[in-house]
């Protein structure tokens, strides 16, 4: 049985995410996988668009048009020009998509990049997508999120907060409780039987046992100790200059960084245009563009839609390993 379609949202409606839904679908018309599209569709152009008023309607219509299931905004969208007062449709789409996805009428989300601060002058209350996406769609764990690309996956131990915070929040339980879910979430979405994953150490040298810091002393090799104990294959805490590297990385399925841009950095170096969000521990499959808003080329023609076509693929991706596991 083919699986039902999937929804992406309409993300910042001054931003690329229109322009890059309608790429998306231009490229995948073809083969698919099939999807619609959450947003104003009297603000899309390039592409033939199809009104659906149900998610059940998008695959037949996908190879002659995109699906749009319409939702005006209160203000028309100006491309680079912010407005609060588009938030709540913001907000309102990424909340039907997940009642889609929840009710098994879409088989999964694929959100287009989200403009916080328009969000926060409208009364937004999370630090991103994630969190939200935590609270309306959690199973009770916090939420993972991994980066993916064909070269690298990355997870950060600690997101959005100030460096500061980050490194005062690690603890052992903290990167224990990450890399457990990161395990699970490879095998149950990624198909791999026996993750490896490779933790970062986080001071330079890995501390050098504790001559440069007792971080990795005290919380990170008990954190891995504790996780081989468990049968997880993990291995660390590895210098953060070389885990990167073109040699190191055949050596593991995944690889933890202590806080957010010691993850970022090296999976945006290698693949800025193909990178994948992918949150673990969701009641629902959710993939995202691993890119910003891109105001300054809105409305221009220069959007790559290369992550969010990524996007849409691993999420059908996910969903086919997660069906294929159910039935086994």
């Amino acid at each position: 049985m083919s699986q039902p379609p999937l929804a992406v949202t309409m993300g910042e409606p001054a931003g690329i995410g229109g322009e890059i839904a309608v790429a998306a679908w231009q490229a995948l018309r073809g083969g698919g996988p099939a999807f619609f599209l959450i947003d104003d569709a009297d603000r899309l152009r390039g592409a033939p668009l199809h009104r659906i008023q149900a998610p059940e309607q998008a695959a037949a219509a996908f190879h002659a048009a995109l699906p749009v299931l319409h939702r005006p905004l209160p203000r028309p969208a100006v491309p680079g020009r912010i407005d609060p007062a588009n938030a709540p449709a913001v907000i309102a789409a990424i909340d039907e998509a997940v009642a889609l996805a929840k009710s098994g009428r879409a088989a999964g989300i694929v959100t287009n990049p989200i403009q916080k601060s328009a969000l926060y002058a409208a009364g937004f209350a999370h630090p991103g997508h994630t969190e939200y996406l935590a609270e309306i769609a959690g199973t009770g764990v916090p939420p993972v999120m991994l980066l993916a690309c064909p070269e690298l996956r990355v997870v950060p131990v600690t997101i959005h907060e100030p460096l500061r915070q980050a490194i005062a929040r690690l603890t052992p339980e903290l990167i224990i409780e990450t890399a457990r879910l990161t395990e699970a979430g490879l095998r149950q979405d990624f198909g791999i039987a026996a993750p490896r994953l490779a933790i970062a150490g986080l001071n330079p040298h890995a501390g050098e046992d504790g001559t440069l810091g007792t971080e990795d002393r005290d919380i990170v090799a008990p954190a891995v100790a504790a996780l081989r104990a468990m049968g997880i294959d993990a291995r660390g805490p590895v210098p953060p200059d070389t885990l990167f590297t073109a040699k190191a990385r055949p050596g593991y399925d995944v690889a933890l960084g202590l806080y957010h841009d010691q993850a970022l950095i090296p999976i945006k170096t290698l693949d800025m245009a193909g990178g994948v969000n992918v949150t673990l521990g969701l009641s629902i499959i959710r993939t995202s563009p691993d890119h910003g808003t891109a105001l300054d080329i809105a409305g221009r023609g220069l959007a790559d839609p290369g992550s969010l076509i990524a996007a849409i693929r691993l999420a059908a991706a996910i969903a086919a390993n997660r069906s294929q596991a159910a039935r086994r």
